[in-house]
């Protein structure tokens, strides 16, 4: 495994775009009066789908 690529990749550049939307649709969630659970966890969803994107796309020889 090359470090030279390190986070550089289309798989951890697509993880992070889809992690980072997860948590902001989380915490839109949160903050809404009252606070809706239901756009909550589809934000923690959204989370658990970024690392199974990344680990298919690191399958498929996109995280090199």
């Amino acid at each position: 495994m090359s470090s030279a690529h390190h986070g550089n990749t289309p798989a951890a550049w697509t993880a992070v775009v889809v992690a980072l939307l997860g948590f902001v649709v989380g915490g839109v969630g949160l903050m809404l009066d009252p606070v809706s659970f239901v756009v909550f966890w589809v934000g923690v969803a959204m989370v658990v789908v970024a690392l199974v994107i990344f680990i298919a796309m690191d399958k498929m020889g996109m995280n090199e």
